[in-house]
């Protein structure tokens, strides 16, 4: 009795480490996984396109230069920008050779989740690019975002950072 009671105890213990050892791999699988896609979510820019603080996007479509030449150019639609409704984007692109533009909409005070659409090329020798997409409501009633222009050119990734708030309708 003593002996399949001591067995016992022994089977539970190499059972409670072989369990710590799969949580332990599986742990160092998801870092591993999560270290391999961060880029993806959280690209690096090889140019950082200056923010201009006096342009709003909910008043205007805004323009910045880039550092090297060139100019891009962002309008969101409509005015004033709304939360949870279907927005237009359209970005404009003069002096660099685009290859996909994506604009990353991210809460300035708050993690607002992933919110990063792929644009359109508008063709031909353009360098327009459109889209849609849904800005998520917040707890707020005003809201302060930043809407990242990425462009992905064969010199890199360029960076444009636009401000700009939302106010919640009742």
């Amino acid at each position: 009795m003593k002996a399949a009671a001591a067995g016992h105890r022994s089977v539970g213990r190499v059972g409670r480490w072989l369990g710590i050892g799969i949580l332990l791999a599986a742990g160092l699988g998801i870092a591993l996984l999560v270290n391999h896609y961060a880029p993806l979510l959280s690209p690096t820019a090889q140019v950082h396109v200056p923010l201009d603080p006096g342009c709003d996007l909910t008043e205007t479509a805004c323009s910045s230069r880039i550092p090297g030449g060139g100019e891009v150019r962002l309008s969101v639609t409509p005015r004033p920008i709304p939360v949870m409704e279907e927005i237009h984007i359209e970005v404009q692109i003069e002096g660099v050779e685009a290859r996909s533009v994506e604009v990353d909409f991210a809460g300035i005070d708050m993690n607002m989740g992933f919110n990063r659409y792929r644009l359109a090329s508008a063709g031909g020798e353009s360098a327009d690019f459109g889209g849609t997409g849904v800005l998520p409501i917040c707890i707020r009633d005003h809201m302060a975002w930043e809407a990242t222009v990425m462009i992905h050119s064969d010199a890199g990734l360029i960076a444009a950072p636009f401000r700009f708030e939302t106010v919640r309708r009742q």
